[in-house]
This record gives structure tokens, C-alpha cells and sequence, in this order.
């Protein structure tokens, strides 16, 4: 297999909804997604997973229990596992996410935003 690779921007152009990630790469038992954020997300937990969010373009607010992180273009937070949070964006957010290939995007909140299978893009 020959390396690919892969123009973010132009993975982000082939899709215009929200809390749908996308899978765009595959290492070592993870995903690397990219999903585009708009309004609040549910609160939920990952039992055995930690999440990277990595912001492209926008304002991600990481809203914890105890505190709230504002997460900006070119930085990123890890979640760890077990750790409850509720991503939200005011406006339009482009982030790329890395996490194990057996993470579900709601943990352990399954509902109407619960993507149990991702397209590959």
C-alpha cells in the first residue's frame, strides 16, 4: 500500500452537516475524524477511551462538571477517559478528533446524535 495524503480542507468540503464525523485515516487501532459542530452536544463520558479534539477553524467550548475550556484554532484538549463533558460551539466549529477505531461519539449517552456507524471519506 502506497502512503496518501490527505488535504483536510478538502475532506471538510464533501460535508456540510453537524455531529456526523467522517473517518479520514486509520493508525494503530484509532481514527482520525473530522466532524463539523454547531449548537451543544450531550453530556457523556467514555469509560475506557481518552479523545483528542483538535480545533481546524472556530471556537470549541469543552464544557466539564467543574470548569469550561475555550479551545481555539490550532490548539487541542485530550479528554480523558471516564472524565463527563459536553462539547459546544455558538457557531461553526471544524475540529479533528483522534480516538480509538471502538469509540462511540455520545459514550455512554446513546440518542438521537449517537452515530454508531462512520462513513469513510
Amino acid at each position: 500500500m502506497t502512503p496518501e495524503k490527505v488535504t483536510i480542507a478538502e475532506k471538510l468540503s464533501l460535508f456540510h452537516d453537524h455531529w456526523n464525523p467522517r473517518i479520514v485515516g486509520e493508525l494503530n487501532g484509532q481514527h482520525v475524524k473530522l466532524v463539523k459542530l454547531l449548537g451543544e452536544f450531550v453530556w457523556h463520558k467514555h469509560d475506557i477511551e481518552d479523545e483528542m479534539f483538535f480545533v481546524i477553524s472556530g471556537t470549541l467550548r469543552m464544557e466539564f462538571r467543574d470548569k469550561t475550556v475555550e479551545v481555539h484554532p490550532n490548539e487541542f484538549i485530550i479528554v480523558p477517559r471516564g472524565v463527563e463533558h459536553r462539547p459546544v460551539a455558538e457557531n461553526e466549529v471544524e475540529i479533528m478528533l483522534f480516538e480509538p477505531a471502538s469509540t462511540l461519539n455520545t459514550g455512554d449517552t446513546k440518542g438521537e446524535l449517537t452515530r454508531e456507524v462512520l462513513e469513510k471519506i
